[in-house]
């Protein structure tokens, strides 16, 4: 008994040995090529069937047929002589006549033989009614009734800008004289069709202490009215206020 299983431990251990990592690796490249095989088949069965398929619902390309005459086949031109009238177009009246603006006959005796048109010669020469005035022989000043309806928009495209002529000086604030600040205020003012201020708003200022003199001084100051088609035009004007120690502005 004792023998028997001395003999069987080495075919035993043989068989373990056997069925390791060789047996594994063998068995992997055998499935592996099986398996790009098949891949293969599918691959060229799914290429084929779709071919397969354009190929039958392919139409047939059309047939042209081409016929060659030769030139003393052809028959005689069309004469230019005898060229047929285009035929006549028939075209349905109107239902109802229209009613508006149809001229309605007069009699003889109704027409009156004293109403002409003037010529041009005539109207040139006929005198105008306009009366003779007192006046200094100074053209005649036209007044443009300016109105303005509320703040014009930032831009306003105007052929003649407004021009300062008078521009009086903000006072500087005491406090900042003596705390030696300076600054500068931009001011926006609304300029009216007649160059008066209406309205002035700070824009961007370096100090709070100089923004209501520059908007004192703003109200002050005084323009030519912006012009645009030969009248005047509200419009808004960017103002820089310079407070310095040694400048007034």
């Amino acid at each position: 008994m004792t023998a028997e299983i001395a003999q069987q431990a080495p075919v035993g251990a043989s068989l373990a040995v056997k069925y390791g990592a060789h047996e594994l690796r063998g068995l992997y490249q055998k499935h592996a090529i099986r398996g790009l095989m098949v891949a293969a088949v599918l691959h060229l069965a799914a290429i084929g069937a779709y071919y397969f398929g354009v190929y039958l619902t392919k139409e047939d390309e059309p047939v042209y047929t081409v016929r060659i005459l030769k030139y003393s086949d052809l028959g005689p031109p069309p004469s230019l002589e005898n060229s047929q009238a285009a035929p006549a177009v028939s075209v349905s009246a109107p239902t109802a006549k229209p009613t508006v603006g149809t001229p309605v006959p007069v009699p003889d005796a109704e027409i009156s033989p004293e109403a002409t048109i003037a010529t041009q010669t005539e109207m040139s020469a006929a005198p105008s009614n306009v009366s003779e005035g007192t006046g200094s022989g100074a053209p005649p000043v036209i007044q443009n009734d300016i109105v303005d309806n509320g703040p014009p928009p930032d831009f306003v495209p105007v052929e003649k800008q407004p021009v300062p002529i008078k521009n009086p000086s903000p006072a500087y604030p005491e406090i900042a004289r003596r705390a030696g600040v300076e600054g500068t205020v931009w001011v926006k003012i609304w300029v009216d069709k007649e160059g008066k201020p209406v309205k002035a708003v700070v824009q961007k200022s370096d100090a709070e202490l100089f923004n209501q003199p520059a908007i004192d001084a703003a109200m002050q100051w005084r323009f030519t009215p912006a012009v645009m088609n030969n009248g005047p035009v509200a419009v808004w004007v960017s103002i820089p206020f310079r407070f310095k120690l040694n400048q007034g502005r």
